[in-house]
């Protein structure tokens, strides 16, 4: 039987990683479970916390800077004005 059975996770890069975390977590359970892999289960379990906490931070980040981004973008495309981006700004610095 030919490769696949974890999606080729081996060739993936990092942005297919974001999109395959349940496969990540089948090829750590599947480490630990030869028991001489242990170091490599382990490795393989810390690169899927380091995804989850990527995209934690990237979300939190995207979110306190959406309204920003929105009234830039409609003031570029002259569907808002200047005094726009300053209050997004003001909520934005407000937290």
């Amino acid at each position: 039987m030919s490769g696949g059975s974890y999606d080729y996770l081996y060739s993936k890069d990092v942005e297919d990683l974001l999109h395959t975390q349940e496969t990540i977590q089948n090829m750590a359970d599947r480490l630990a479970g030869l028991g001489y892999a242990s170091d490599a289960a382990k490795e393989t379990q810390e690169l899927l916390l380091t995804l989850r906490q990527f995209e934690n931070r990237i979300s939190a980040m995207k979110e306190r800077l959406s309204d920003v981004w929105h009234s830039v973008e409609w003031w570029d495309s002259c569907d808002s004005g200047e005094d726009s981006v300053k209050n997004a700004l003001e909520k934005y610095r407000a937290g």
